[in-house]
């Protein structure tokens, strides 16, 4: 009896437009940087491209920011691999919600709004702490939650508080320097690991099988490669088999030739 499966149809299209919302669990990570980045002041951002027209417009900064703050607190630090997990990685998917902007972009964003990022990713850290988070990803927070007056948080100097955000904004620092000596180390890599030759799924179905067929005609060379080297190996020893019957006929032709010439010998002396 054929074994029976759960369908699976990779070709298949939806129907309806899919939800983002459907595509991560309950509580997220993504889904805190997200309501995170829209609860703060972006207008930083927004003042650069003042003025703009329809003819220049730049990637929304709120979808950017959540994109790299959270790239950076998974431990992505190459503008390169942000810029294909936004094909491949379900939550940037949900962050982008349709937007895949170049690792270029990405970086020269970075860059543009060093300052700005730098400090909206300290706010952000600061939120998930005051929530409880005890990660923000790979960045561990102070996990204490607020627990109304019995919280450490409420009584904590100003001094222990310059301090720790002082050691948060260092932190962050890294991180961000970090992505930056990332980029510059992969600077003049190729773009992608596909040839563009076949990124087209009828090039690329076609480029497999003609790869396929090599593989095929090499492993058929290779078989008939070794039934040779098989069949040279016995014929050594047939050979050799041979020489030894030979030679053993020879020796036994000698053998009576000298017994022969022996008993003539006597019957001549003993006449």
């Amino acid at each position: 009896m054929a074994a029976s499966y759960l369908p699976y149809q990779p070709d298949q299209s939806y129907l309806l437009p899919p939800s983002l919302e459907e595509w991560l669990p309950e509580g997220h990570l993504a889904y805190f940087v997200s309501e995170a980045v829209d609860t703060l002041d972006l207008s930083a951002f927004h003042a650069r491209y003042a003025g703009g027209g329809p003819r220049n417009q730049p990637f929304h900064p709120a979808m950017m920011v959540k994109v790299l703050i959270y790239g950076y607190a998974t431990g992505v630090f190459s503008s390169r691999k942000l810029a294909r997990r936004l094909h491949e990685d379900v939550a940037l998917r949900v962050l982008a919600a349709g937007n895949f902007p170049a690792h270029r972009t990405l970086s020269d964003f970075r860059a543009l709004h060093l300052t700005e990022l730098e400090n909206l990713f300290v706010q952000v850290v600061q939120l998930a702490r005051e929530c409880g988070l005890v990660k923000l990803g790979t960045i561990a927070v102070d996990g204490t939650k607020v627990k109304a007056n019995a919280s450490r948080h409420k009584a904590m100097s100003y001094k222990r508080m310059k301090q720790a955000e002082d050691e948060l904004k260092s932190e962050v620092k890294a991180l961000l320097d970090r992505a930056k000596a990332t980029d510059e180390q992969e600077r003049n890599e190729p773009e992608l690991d596909i040839p563009a030759e076949i990124n087209r799924r009828e090039k690329r179905l076609a480029a497999i099988q003609a790869a396929k067929t090599r593989l095929e005609a090499r492993r058929r060379e290779a078989d008939l490669a070794r039934g040779r080297s098989e069949n040279d190996g016995r014929r050594p020893r047939i050979r050799m088999a041979r020489t030894r019957a030979v030679d053993r006929t020879s020796a036994t032709s000698v053998c009576l030739m000298i017994a022969t010439r022996r008993a003539s010998l006597i019957r001549t002396a003993g006449s």
